[in-house]
């Protein structure tokens, strides 16, 4: 019987482990490791700060739903992957053997990068539903005295969406509570253009973006290196298409979130030879670290090249659909070396994006994610807005149940996905 072991419950981790146990039943284990007891649903996060959600409604109890599947689950967060003699070393000191790992962690948020960057420094982040929550009370601070909100995405991030989110969700809340005429909103980014996404532009991004952003009076700083956030500010450094530093500004700011630059997690990147630099994972056209050949990995732990340079660094992002493939392809992969057959299994690497705008919505469908691509493809519209409320009750209901149903196969990429959204949203 072969051990498998999953560390990371996210939205890689979890269908993975359901996957494996229905995979290989009893013949198996299966064993899930994750720092905490709770799945969150990271997309819901912008929705958490401004009330439109609580922490409790967009997460998941794990141990309950897991075990009922079959699935070992141990809460502890792992000091050390050992992986030359197949062991994990956790932090209460125990130790977990493994013939297989499937590494799903997530990142290590790179708040230290830059001074005053971060929930312990002089911004708000909305990576984790508990700094989600201690935004929302921050949030609701600010209410009381409102003043000028910066929003943005710092060098070397990833992850631009939730910052394009966020911006928009927080004017439209403020419209809501009619304190909009009272906030300036700036929205900062390491991007070269609004609508860049770390992917070169889907379509004509770009465009679509700036509109939404002069519609709702929210003014822009591309090409930004945060420098520094402080408490009241926001300092920058502007660049042009060269790179060349072409001037600083320091922009006032009484609420600031920004999405961070990302970093393999220390136990994962501390492994030789296994992770790059940053300490992402690399791994072989069928999810496999190619030194260690029984280790696995999917999601934003995953070392992927930037679609292309920048004069400010970005990275390339990994969307619910394409950690939904890789996910699929690496459970496929061990299921046949288990079997002792050649692993086969590639993931599709694509780009799908439905971005929130608190009353609409923004859809970026990039196939495959790096250029050139055989289908690129944007949409505006409220069904965007529907289909993330639909994804959402899908995906926690599917982390309650174990359902291994492909969610963005059915749910976003079918040609009925608008009629089935609004049937879901309003079950």
């Amino acid at each position: 019987m072969a051990h498998i072991v999953v560390l990371g419950a996210g939205v890689g981790g979890m269908p993975a482990a359901y996957d494996l146990k229905r995979a290989v039943g009893k013949a198996h284990e299966v064993t899930l490791v994750n720092a905490g007891e709770y799945f969150q649903f990271t997309p819901s996060n912008p929705w958490v700060v401004v009330g439109w959600r609580s922490a409790e409604q967009v997460q998941v109890p794990i141990r309950p739903h897991v075990e009922k599947k079959g699935i070992r689950f141990i809460a502890c967060a792992v000091n050390r992957v050992e992986a030359s003699a197949n062991r994990l070393l956790l932090a209460d000191g125990s130790t977990v053997d493994y013939d297989y790992l499937v590494v799903t962690t997530g990142p290590k948020l790179a708040f230290d990068e830059i001074p005053g960057l971060g929930p312990d420094g002089h911004s708000h982040s909305v990576c984790t539903t508990p700094h989600a929550s201690s935004a929302a009370l921050a949030y609701r601070k600010f209410l009381e005295n409102p003043g000028p909100v910066v929003i943005g995405a710092a060098q070397g991030a990833s992850c631009f969406g939730p910052a394009y989110e966020f911006a928009m969700i927080v004017d439209a809340d403020l419209r809501k509570r009619r304190l909009r005429d009272r906030v300036p909103i700036t929205f900062v980014t390491s991007e070269p253009y609004i609508g860049h996404m770390g992917l070169g532009g889907v379509g004509d991004s770009k465009g679509l973006m700036e509109s939404e952003m002069r519609q709702r009076h929210i003014k822009w700083v591309t090409n930004a290196k945060v420098l520094e956030v402080k408490d009241g500010s926001v300092h920058v450094a502007v660049h042009d298409d060269n790179g060349v530093e072409t001037g600083r500004r320091e922009i006032d700011s009484r609420y600031t979130m920004f999405i961070p630059a990302f970093k393999g997690v220390d136990a994962v990147a501390a492994v030789p030879e296994m992770c790059n630099p940053r300490g992402f994972m690399l791994i072989d056209e069928y999810q496999r670290n190619p030194k260690y050949r029984n280790v696995f990995a999917a999601g934003v732990c995953v070392a992927i090249p930037p679609v292309e340079t920048t004069p400010v660094p970005t990275g390339a992002p990994k969307t619910g659909y394409m950690i939904e493939s890789m996910v699929t392809a690496l459970v496929e992969n061990i299921v046949q070396e288990l079997a002792g057959e050649r692993a086969d299994h590639k993931a599709t690497w694509n780009a799908v994006c439905l971005a929130d705008t608190g009353d609409s919505g923004l859809a970026f469908v990039a196939l495959p994610q790096i250029p050139p691509r055989n289908v690129t493809w944007t949409k505006e519209g409220k069904w965007v807005h529907l289909a993330k409320i639909a994804f959402e009750k899908y995906f926690l209901r599917k982390m309650k149940t174990g359902n291994t149903e492909p969610v963005f196969e059915k749910y976003v990429m079918s040609a009925l996905g608008i009629k089935r959204l609004k049937e879901v949203t309003r079950g």
